[in-house]
């Protein structure tokens, strides 16, 4: 009776664990794939204006997902700017997304005072597209023709100036 017993709560948890995993590459699977088409990005900016794919469309987009308490997150941000500062002329187009909670906006907006790229809440951004965000720091980048050449789900997650420059400038010759 006990061995029953024992062996019915064992296969339960093993039918538990095929659902969540099957369920983890189910929300992963729906993320787009380097060299398909990238989802569309649109999002309300922190000044309330709109983003999307008009305000990208021939450009190079990096799409990064942040949070003012991911200490990853803000120790790249700086080279995020100088990246975008250096090269937005030449096409580049940045978006961070911040996925604070809502609450959380003023600390956002604070953070953001020290950048010139473009910034959104998660709760204003529709970005179904690249999967369920629960990772960060997360980042993608789509060339000029919209297509997905860094999926940030795989590799390493941070970002530094050499990644950025071997990973994006190439992606902005014309």
């Amino acid at each position: 009776m006990v061995e029953r017993t024992f062996l019915r709560v064992v296969m339960k948890a093993i039918a538990v664990l095929l659902l969540l995993l099957l369920g983890c590459e189910a929300t992963h699977a729906r993320s787009p794939t380097e060299g398909s088409p990238a989802p569309p990005v649109e999002a309300k900016l922190l000044d309330g204006s709109p983003f999307g794919p008009a305000d990208y469309a021939g450009k190079v987009l990096v799409l990064n997902f942040w949070a003012t308490w991911c200490a990853p997150c803000r120790a790249e941000m700086p080279a995020l700017e100088a990246f975008y500062a250096k090269h937005r002329a030449e096409g580049l187009e940045l978006i961070a997304i911040s996925m604070d909670e809502p609450k959380e906006e003023a600390k956002v907006r604070e953070v953001m005072r020290a950048y010139t790229f473009r910034a959104a809440l998660g709760k204003d951004a529709k970005v179904k597209g690249y999967g369920r965000v629960w990772r960060l720091p997360l980042t993608f980048v789509i060339d000029r023709r919209g297509v997905l050449r860094k999926d940030g789900w795989y590799g390493d997650p941070g970002l530094d100036a050499a990644l950025l420059e071997k990973t994006v400038t190439p992606l902005l010759s014309p």
